[in-house]
């Protein structure tokens, strides 16, 4: 599957800031639970504009967070009205800009916004892509038993099923030695 830069960068975003959700994470904690664990996150993923660095700024996030959570498993028709809705709420006008290192790309919202509400218009014109493509089905949550991480399969034949390497050799192993244990 074939997605625009721009639209790659904001689903693996979405995905690093969902995995932070305790059911996510390899520890079970929640990994953004401080203004720190926030900045660290956007070393990795580079957020323009507007960012406040406090308490209130990390609520709305993580608010972001669970409703991005909650969109990436929906079937195509409901992702559509959410992502409309995030649209609509945010009052997002598309427009193409370049900056940093980056070439044109699409922002819909005023760099002053809020970083939660960037952060779920880009989402949102990034899940845009998704739907038109008829590819939701490519946004998934790991198959491993203990782990709700989420991942885009960005792959050829669409047929990842784990959320890393970590997961899939876990897995792996377990299925080995059930099936070893089943023979004698």
């Amino acid at each position: 599957m074939h997605l625009a830069p721009d639209t790659e960068e904001a689903l693996a975003f979405v995905v690093a800031l969902a995995n932070t959700d305790p059911g996510a994470t390899r520890t079970g904690g929640d990994e953004l639970d401080t203004v720190d664990g926030l900045s660290d996150l956007l070393t990795r993923y580079t957020y323009s504009g507007r960012i406040d660095h406090d308490e209130a700024e990390l609520r709305d996030v993580r608010q972001a967070r669970d409703a991005l959570r909650a969109v990436w498993v929906l079937d195509r028709d409901d992702a559509v009205r959410a992502v409309n809705t995030m649209l609509r709420e945010a009052r997002a006008l598309p427009y193409l800009t370049r900056h940093d290192d980056q070439d044109w790309h699409l922002h819909a919202t005023d760099p002053g916004a809020p970083l939660a509400e960037r952060i779920r218009v880009e989402a949102a014109l990034a899940l845009i892509d998704v739907i038109r493509m008829n590819e939701t089905g490519r946004l998934r949550v790991c198959a491993a038993d203990d782990c709700t991480g989420l991942f885009i399969d960005l792959s050829r034949n669409g047929s990842k099923r784990f959320c890393g390497v970590r997961c899939g050799n876990r897995m792996n192993m377990t299925a080995f030695r059930a099936r070893r244990s089943a023979a004698g």
